[in-house]
């Protein structure tokens, strides 16, 4: 995806081996008032979110957050979780240099744990 530019979020469920549909995501750009929402919404039955972010629309260079609802997702699904439960957002936190690349987060979680990263381009 070369030049493509863009922000994409794919979250799966390792506790289930399943995409994480359901999911609710936002997208933030940080600025010096905290942050400007970008995007937000749901991942979908492959576990992506789509919206126009991820094809580079509204995407320059600067310090953006993902954040995932990791606790409401699982109360969701029916699963007893402590209160407070023990992941509630995860945010992360991570700037773009070049907007021409692509920058693709698979987010990988459980009701204990994560791991994010840029993935493959």
């Amino acid at each position: 995806m070369s030049g493509a530019g863009g922000i994409s979020l794919h979250a799966v469920d390792v506790s289930t081996g399943r995409p994480a549909e359901g999911l609710a995501v936002r997208l933030l750009r940080i600025n010096e008032n905290g942050g400007e929402l970008i995007a937000a919404g749901v991942c979908g039955k492959s576990g992506g979110f789509d919206h126009p972010s991820v094809r580079g629309e509204g995407i320059s260079a600067g310090i953006y957050a993902a954040e995932f609802d990791v606790s409401e997702y699982f109360t969701a699904q029916g699963t007893d979780l402590a209160n407070p439960a023990f992941l509630g957002i995860v945010r992360f936190q991570f700037g773009v240099a070049d907007p021409s690349q692509h920058f693709h987060l698979p987010f990988k979680f459980t009701a204990w744990g994560y791991s994010l990263f840029r993935g493959g381009l």
